[in-house]
C-alpha cells in the first residue's frame, strides 16, 4: 500500500478526477506510465512498471545482451512509482475529467532508482543543494509545425496556415506569421493555463513555421517537468489542428535546426541572492567564471545528452545558427555559451548547444554537472569573444559516434550523473545508431544504385 498525499487526495476530489494518468518521463523524455481510475488510485493500492522500461530505445528496441543483463536483473523486477504532488495536473484535452502526475521511480527498497531520468537531474541538484546552492534555469524551445505526414518517406513541409498559403519566406519575429494559426496558438495558450505552465512568450523563429516558446525561470526540476509536459500538450494540439508539431532537432533540409536553450544561474539558498552577480554590471564573480571554464572544459563529453539522435547532428554540422564550438561572449549569439546583458543581479549563462529533441531532464542535468565541476575544479575559462564564434576552431563533435566515444572517455561527468546510468545511457544509443545504420535511404537509391 502507498499513502496518498492529504493535499493530492483533495485535489484529485475537489475536481471529481475519473482517471489518473501516471507518468514517468523515460530516457527519450517522453510519458511512459498507466492509465488508472481516480477510485483505485486513491486507494494506495500503488503503481508499478517493470524497470526495463528505462533500457529501451526510442524504437523499442533494447541495447546488447551484456550491458542489459549487467543492469537488468535476470527477473525483470519492479520499480514502484511514486507520486510528485506538486506535478499534478488536469489533463485538458480529455473528455471527462481526468489527471496527469509525474511520478518518481524507486526500487523495492525505496531508493531512487539510478536509471530514471528525474532521478539523475535530482542527483546533480542534491550535490548543489550539499553546497547550498539552487540553480535556476529558463529554458526555451523551438518547435515546427509541418503538415501531417504519414508516409515516413516524403520530406516534411511547411502546414497551410489562415491565409490558405504556407509559408515560403523566413519570417523570424513576425507577428503576422504567428496570427496564421491563430486557433491553433489560442488553444495552445488555454492549455497552458489550465495545466498551469509557467510560459513566458511565443515568437517565430526564422524558419518556416519555426516557433519558440520561453518559459519563466524557476528551480531546475519544476523547469524540466514544464518542458516534458509541454512537449506532450504541444503535440496534442497540433493535432487537434490537423497539422502536426515536432520537435525534431532538423527535420527539413533546407530549414534551421530546433534549438533548446537554457539559460541558468545559483542562488544562495539561505539569502537568495544569485550568486553569479558581481557588485555591478561588469563585475564577473569567481564562481561564475568557474561556471563557465566547467562548462568549456566539458561541453564536448556531454554532447549527447545535448543531441542525442543522428538527427541531432544535422542541425550541428549543418545549421544556421548551432554552436560549433565551446566560445563565450557577452550579448554574443553566435557563441555556444552567451551572456546575456542584464543587470548584474540577474547575472546568468545561456548554453545553446541542446537541440528540442533533447530529454528536458537529461540535458539540465548536464549542462549543471559540466558548471559544477568547474566550480569545483576552479576552471578558469577563455577571454570573452565579440567575433562571429562560427569562424573559431571547432572543438564540438558533430558526428554521433564521436560525441558517445567523448561521453564514454569523461569520467568526471559519470561519477556525477551516475556510473550505471551512463552505461545504460551510452548501451542504448549504440544499439540506436546500429539500428538507424540498417536503414538504405533515398540518396543511396538515388545516387548509388545504377552509378557504382
Amino acid at each position: 500500500m502507498t499513502d496518498i498525499d492529504k493535499d493530492l487526495r483533495n485535489w484529485i476530489l475537489e475536481r471529481n478526477i475519473d482517471e489518473i494518468e501516471t507518468l514517468v518521463p523515460d530516457m527519450t523524455g517522453n510519458a511512459r506510465g498507466k492509465i488508472i481510475p481516480a477510485n483505485r488510485f486513491l486507494k494506495g493500492e500503488g503503481v508499478r512498471l517493470p524497470e526495463a522500461v528505462f533500457m529501451q530505445t526510442v524504437t523499442g528496441d533494447w541495447p546488447d545482451d551484456e550491458i542489459y543483463e549487467a543492469l537488468v536483473h535476470p527477473a525483470d523486477r519492479d520499480l514502484f512509482l511514486r507520486a510528485d504532488p506538486s506535478t499534478a495536473r488536469m489533463v485538458p484535452w480529455a473528455q471527462e475529467p481526468t489527471a496527469q502526475i509525474i511520478h518518481d521511480c524507486v526500487n523495492a527498497e525505496g531508493e531512487d532508482h539510478e536509471l530514471a531520468p528525474r532521478n539523475v537531474l535530482r542527483g546533480v541538484l542534491k550535490r548543489f543543494a550539499d553546497d547550498g546552492l539552487e540553480p535556476i534555469i529558463a529554458p526555451e524551445v523551438e518547435f515546427y509545425l509541418v503538415e501531417k505526414n504519414t508516409n515516413a518517406d516524403n520530406p516534411l513541409r511547411p502546414p497551410v496556415g489562415r491565409s490558405g498559403r504556407p509559408e515560403r519566406a523566413r519570417q523570424s519575429y513576425s507577428i503576422d506569421a504567428v496570427n496564421e494559426f491563430d486557433p491553433l496558438f489560442e488553444e495552445m495558450y488555454d492549455f497552458c493555463d489550465a495545466m498551469d505552465l509557467d510560459v513566458d512568450t511565443l515568437i517565430h523563429e526564422s524558419g518556416a513555421a519555426q516557433m519558440e516558446v520561453n518559459f519563466e525561470h524557476a528551480d531546475a526540476l519544476s523547469r524540466a517537468d514544464q518542458v516534458f509536459l509541454f512537449k506532450r500538450m504541444m503535440r496534442e494540439v497540433a493535432m487537434r489542428h490537423d497539422v502536426f508539431a515536432t520537435f525534431l532537432a532538423k527535420p527539413m533540409e533546407n530549414e534551421p535546426g530546433s534549438s533548446m536553450h537554457i539559460h541558468q544561474s545559483l542562488n544562495d539558498v539561505k539569502t537568495g541572492k544569485n550568486i553569479f552577480a558581481g557588485t555591478d554590471d561588469q563585475q564577473l564573480t569567481d564562481v561564475f567564471r568557474h561556471y563557465i571554464g566547467g562548462l568549456q572544459k566539458y561541453t564536448p563529453g556531454a554532447m549527447i545528452f545535448y543531441a542525442p539522435y543522428v538527427n541531432s547532428y544535422r542541425r550541428l554540422a549543418y545549421g544556421d545558427a548551432a554552436p560549433t564550438n565551446v566560445a563565450w561572449g557577452i550579448d554574443n549569439r553566435t557563441a555556444g555559451l552567451r551572456m546575456p546583458i542584464s543587470r548584474h543581479s540577474n547575472r546568468r549563462i545561456e548554453t545553446r548547444f541542446a537541440g528540442s529533441d533533447a530529454n528536458p531532464y537529461l540535458a539540465i542535468a548536464a549542462s549543471l554537472a559540466c558548471g559544477y565541476l568547474g566550480i569545483k575544479e576552479k576552471i578558469e575559462p577563455t577571454e570573452p569573444t565579440d567575433l562571429d564564434a562560427h569562424t573559431l576552431e571547432q572543438t564540438l563533435p558533430v558526428a554521433f559516434e564521436v560525441s558517445l566515444t567523448q561521453l564514454e572517455e569523461v569520467t568526471a561527468l559519470h561519477e556525477i550523473l551516475g556510473k550505471n546510468f551512463v552505461k545504460a545511457y551510452a548501451g542504448i544509443k549504440r544499439k540506436e545508431f546500429e539500428t538507424f545504420f540498417r536503414v538504405i535511404s533515398s540518396w543511396e537509391r538515388d545516387y548509388l544504385l545504377l552509378n557504382v
